[in-house]
């Protein structure tokens, strides 16, 4: 059997990434994780949140590939897929927290016609602060805006934030 080179199986891995996260904020963060990540639906009232140890637990996975294929000698192809996960979460960060969310301050304007849909989609994921009824739980792939605010508008305002509360 053919191993498949290395970039290849890194690129596949930051893709791939994008499915399992959706999947990670739709039924964990938005189901048993709650507890975590409800302090990133609230207005922010520090430099840090309950939510950040998600990067932490998220990480583990990636640092753990790099030991066990490179460190315990088992094979280059798990440190490609470390290599990727680690990639994925440095594109989310920089997506997330320094563009939509402005963590670390800057003056970049979202121009094209992809980046104003992935913020405009997070950003109407995050009109509700309720663990129910959210939408748009992916980072690099978004619904269209108009498709969100529809479902947004069929679930009623349950657990959507009022116009004073912050976003």
């Amino acid at each position: 059997m053919h191993s498949i080179p290395g970039p290849l199986l890194f690129l596949m891995t930051v893709i791939g990434m994008e499915g399992f996260a959706y999947a990670a904020h739709r039924w964990i963060m938005h189901g048993p994780g709650w507890f975590l990540h409800k302090s990133h639906h609230r207005p922010r009232t520090g430099r840090f949140e309950l939510n950040d140890l998600y990067a932490v637990i998220f990480a583990l996975p990636s640092i753990g590939l790099f030991y066990y294929g490179i460190g315990l000698g088992h094979g280059a192809a798990f440190a490609w897929v470390g290599g990727g996960i680690a990639a994925y979460g440095a594109i989310y960060f920089g997506f997330h927290d320094v563009i939509v969310h402005q963590r670390i301050g800057h003056h970049y304007v979202p121009r094209s016609a992809y980046m104003k849909r992935i913020v405009q989609a997070h950003r109407l994921h995050h009109v509700v602060e309720t663990r129910e009824g959210n939408v748009s739980f992916g980072f690099i792939y978004a619904p269209r805006p108009e498709v969100l605010k529809a479902e947004l508008a069929k679930r009623g305002r349950a657990g959507v934030r009022g116009p004073r509360d912050g976003a």
